[in-house]
């Protein structure tokens, strides 16, 4: 637990309340810092046992005009947070002091220093997503028919850990066939089959941070002419989508852009008919894209920050930013409102964009996308 104040505007104090060493307990469960390691480790003021936390509280808050903590997310540390106002409260009786200090929620302050990446974190979420491209190309490269789901898994996951990701980013999607148009698929274990498609949305967590890419690509090693052809619609609308990705630009700009791009596609397909600007303004796309094209990338596959401001208005991208743009396409196993060829395809491409000042840059390109490379790629292993 840390607990951390200004002395005045340069100049900071830092107490990290951390478990004491216990020979035994490390047996078990491994090397505690203690608190002279957690000190020289971390670079702290001071470090202390977590079990002088709530004695100290009262003491350290006693005459501080404010405390930052946001309430609700553990509920029985707000209680006890609570016992220690009231102890101050108590000696504060006779005084003119506030009975207890002012609470107020760091989470928007946190976030908007999260969502803009410094040096540090650019270095690191460009490696997490090179490794992530390396293992979603070792994928590509293993997956034949008669392998199970799974088996593309641990290719793709061997070659995380190899690059040096410790652990993914979040669990892996592997989905195969009519699996692609579940959107949280994890079951991982369907036996693929020639014409099937394979979708696979895994990311790589290297220093903290993660990366976040899909690659649809088939399990033979070439498109059928019906997966071209709606692959080819979302690539499009990615590209799109990509390409509104600029600083200063709406948050949803990426996503209006998608699906305007989806639903001409999805005319040119014969699944709508009508005019495109309309269809998407009646909504005829969701029963074939219903999710959201974009959301932050960080310390989080989901990371903080706002995507609305006060008036419900879409929030601007700022330079140093990283977010994802992810359109797909789904057409159920049992549509029948959609040709048969089309029936049971699903289809998502997904990369990670950081906004500059000169533009989007898409940090992995590195895993193939063009119909091209992905077929040349899989007939060549």
């Amino acid at each position: 637990m840390l607990v951390a104040w200004r002395l005045d505007r340069r100049r900071h104090h830092a107490i990290l309340f951390v478990r004491s060493r216990d020979p035994k307990r490390e047996i078990w469960d491994g090397r505690r810092y203690g608190t002279r390691g957690a000190q020289q480790r971390f670079g702290l003021d001071e470090a202390r046992p977590i079990e002088d936390l709530w004695s100290a509280l009262g003491e350290l808050i006693s005459n501080d005009g404010a405390v930052f903590h946001t309430f609700g997310r553990e509920v029985a540390f707000d209680r006890r947070l609570f016992d220690v106002f009231q102890q101050v409260a108590q000696r504060r009786r006779k005084s003119r002091l506030p009975a207890h200090p002012n609470l107020c929620d760091p989470g928007p302050a946190l976030a908007a220093q999260r969502l803009v990446k410094d040096d540090v974190e650019l270095a690191a979420i460009r490696r997490a997503a090179a490794v992530t491209c390396a293992g979603h190309v070792a994928a590509m490269t293993v997956t034949r028919p008669g392998m199970y789901e799974y088996q593309a898994q641990a290719a793709l996951e061997e070659a995380f850990r190899s690059a040096g990701s410790p652990r993914n980013g979040y669990p892996s999607i592997v989905a195969s066939g009519a699996n692609a148009c579940v959107l949280h698929y994890h079951e991982n274990d369907r036996r693929m089959r020639s014409g099937d498609l394979l979708l696979i949305d895994a990311g790589a967590e290297v220093e903290g941070l993660t990366g976040d890419v899909t690659r649809t690509f088939p399990v033979s090693g070439a498109f059928t002419a019906a997966q071209k052809a709606v692959y080819q619609v979302v690539l499009r609308a990615e590209v799109a989508g990509i390409r509104a990705c600029k600083a200063g630009a709406p948050f949803d700009g990426a996503h209006r852009s998608c699906l305007r791009a989806l639903t001409r596609g999805l005319v040119e397909l014969g699944v709508l008919r009508g005019n495109p600007a309309d269809l998407v303004k009646a909504g005829a796309y969701k029963p074939y894209y219903m999710h959201g094209t974009s959301h932050w990338l960080g310390r989080d596959v989901h990371d903080v920050g706002g995507y609305e401001d006060e008036q419900g208005r879409s929030v601007s991208l700022p330079v140093g930013s990283v977010l994802t743009v992810e359109p797909g396409l789904y057409f159920a196993k049992n549509d029948r409102s959609v040709a048969k060829e089309l029936r049971g395809i699903g289809v998502r491409i997904e990369d990670d964009v950081l906004v500059t000042k000169h533009g989007p840059e898409v940090l992995t390109d590195a895993a193939p996308k063009q119909v091209r490379d992905i077929e040349a790629l899989m007939q060549r292993a």
